[in-house]
């Protein structure tokens, strides 16, 4: 059924790369919560190009200490919106009966952010481009006639984006991150119903301009859905979630709040429209994901919109 709207891309998504300058040295990692997880997420499945673009919108607030490009803030207040270039390319080649890819994902970010510390409230915008994500291997496999797809791949965040010490909107992390996922996608051709699910962990190096080194992620994105056919494609309607915990405390001398483990939870709606064109497969997917329980990170909503194509 959505075998080719399937190819969209996915993995990528991860990738709008860090919107904002907070890591869990500034309330948050490389990986956004809740980007991954459903079928427009998956490999291609065949050799051959995917694009896409995805859209981010996240409005953000954190009212207690907080460590941020080298300074500690009393609150911060963020609008957030990063747009993402995603291009994928499924070689024919083969390793372990999986079809091998690459990836890159280009992302321009636009931010404002107000914080408060030293008792006065600051404010600054900066747009840009942020920190690129490579993936120089991806391997993916398909069975039960398509419907199931899983792979494995190895994703790189690489320190691109503009970054200063004492700067409230920095579009980089100014540290590299490696980031290796499992996902898994089945959409039963026969009844249109969609179980994802993605899983990664994420490994930083440290941030040298702060001597700030940002502790182990892992993080669980999730989507069930049902699809039914609709003006010659096919619509979907489910709910999403993720869970993301910091498992690794922060350190060096940078670290003035001790380890600071991140944590959050969310769920929401996610709608997706499907369609095979000439020549290619088409989706969209629009998805909201309000945080539900969240220690030591901003806090906000995530608003998700996703266009691919696969050639």
């Amino acid at each position: 059924m959505h075998r080719t709207a399937g190819a969209l891309v996915a993995a990528v998504s991860t990738f709008l790369a860090a919107p904002l300058a907070r890591s869990e040295e500034g309330g948050s990692g490389h990986y956004i919560p809740g980007a991954n997880a459903s079928f427009i997420d998956a490999l291609p499945g065949h050799p051959g190009f995917a694009i896409a673009n995805f859209f981010l919108y996240y409005p953000t607030s954190f009212n207690r200490p907080l460590p941020l490009a080298g300074l500690i803030t009393t609150s911060v207040d963020a609008n957030v919106y990063a747009d993402s270039i995603v291009a994928i390319y499924q070689t024919p080649q083969e390793l372990l009966g999986g079809s091998y890819a690459v990836g890159a994902v280009l992302p321009v970010v636009w931010m404002d952010v107000t914080a408060s510390f030293g008792g006065l409230s600051h404010s600054q915008d900066e747009n840009g481009i942020g920190d690129l994500l490579l993936y120089p291997f991806m391997l993916g496999w398909k069975t039960l006639g398509g419907d199931l797809k899983y792979d494995v791949r190895l994703g790189i965040y690489a320190p691109t984006g503009k970054y200063e010490v004492g700067s409230l909107a920095n579009l980089g992390k100014n540290y590299w991150t490696f980031e290796p996922t499992a996902t898994v996608s089945f959409i039963s051709s026969k009844i249109g119903l969609e179980a994802s699910g993605y899983l990664g962990v994420d490994f930083n190096t440290k941030n040298g301009a702060t001597d700030y080194q940002t502790g182990t992620q892992l993080h669980i994105d999730a989507t069930l859905a049902q699809h039914l056919p609709l003006l010659g494609g096919f619509i979907g309607a489910g709910a999403s979630g993720f869970y993301y915990q910091q498992v690794g405390g922060d350190s060096g001398s940078g670290a003035r709040l001790g380890d600071f483990k991140g944590h959050t939870l969310g769920i929401g709606p996610v709608l997706s429209y499907a369609v095979k064109g000439s020549g290619f497969d088409g989706a969209i997917e629009v998805k909201w994901l309000p945080e539900l329980d969240v220690k030591n990170r901003l806090e906000g909503d995530y608003l998700w919109i996703k266009l691919g194509a696969v050639f």
